[in-house]
């Protein structure tokens, strides 16, 4: 008996043509709601939960087929956020419905939120079952430096990720690279030292960092405190794809 129940969900916003949160085309769905303070968050008017469009999963995928021929053989629905194991129930109805349909289904989230307490682990599974593909940020190696940048410790994160490669769950690692604070040599080859010990992973992405978020941080009033950091440049960029070994990764449905 299944314990996701049908469910509304509590949407930011949609994308109907999204080309870089996972295979092909997509059709990409912000969730409300995220527990992490990410201090590059581009997205932080999706921090709070119960905020937003109040939608039906099943009027959700109808707005999503309409653009079904965009996507091909590779492409599909990815939800993202925001967090969205905020919101499992929602995400497991969509979910459900997309595969009923023959979509591709990938789920974009920081792990920051796995336990293995129940209920949420039997609903996870439950939503790992209808998810075809997993795309994982891992934001710090280093527990310490991951709660400066997010307010929250690595622990869970790390723990989802080994439980998704136990389970042998198809992911896609991706990292923020932020010059100053987490492109140091010394945590990129940790962080490769740590994906190399996952079985599971089949693409490695480093996602440059990126200012075009900070107008919302004004508009909410929020302090923003990586003013003065700039986006890495080329050099960098290849300099941490050679420590994470990007190249070792075919990818999953290019």
């Amino acid at each position: 008996m299944a314990l996701c129940k049908p469910t509304p969900g509590f949407v930011h916003s949609t994308e109907t043509f999204g080309l870089v949160d996972g295979p092909g085309v997509r059709f990409v769905v912000f969730t409300q709601g995220c527990p992490m303070r990410c201090r590059y968050c581009h997205n932080p008017d999706t921090w709070a939960l119960n905020v937003g469009q109040t939608t039906d999963p099943d009027e959700l995928l109808e707005k999503a087929l309409r653009y079904r021929t965009y996507w091909k053989e590779n492409g599909g629905i990815t939800v993202s956020g925001g967090e969205p194991l905020m919101q499992v129930d929602f995400v497991y109805s969509l979910f459900k419905a997309a595969k009923a349909e023959g979509v591709n289904t990938a789920l974009d989230t920081s792990g920051i939120l796995f336990t293995r307490d129940e209920p949420f682990f039997s609903k996870l599974n439950e939503l790992l079952s209808v998810t075809d593909l997993v795309l994982l940020d891992l934001k710090h190696i280093d527990s310490a430096a991951h709660k400066k940048l997010t307010l929250h410790e690595n622990g869970a994160v790390l723990e989802f990720a080994r439980y998704l490669s136990e389970i042998g769950k198809p992911i896609w690692i991706r990292h923020v690279l932020v010059p100053g604070v987490n492109d140091d040599d010394a945590s990129l080859i940790k962080l490769d030292a740590f994906i190399s010990t996952l079985t599971n992973v089949q693409r490695v992405e480093i996602l440059p960092y990126h200012t075009l978020g900070v107008h919302k941080w004004e508009a909410l009033g929020v302090p923003y405190t990586l003013e003065g950091v700039n986006p890495p440049d080329a050099e960098l960029l290849a300099h941490a794809n050679e420590l994470l070994h990007t190249d070792r990764y075919d990818g999953y449905l290019k």
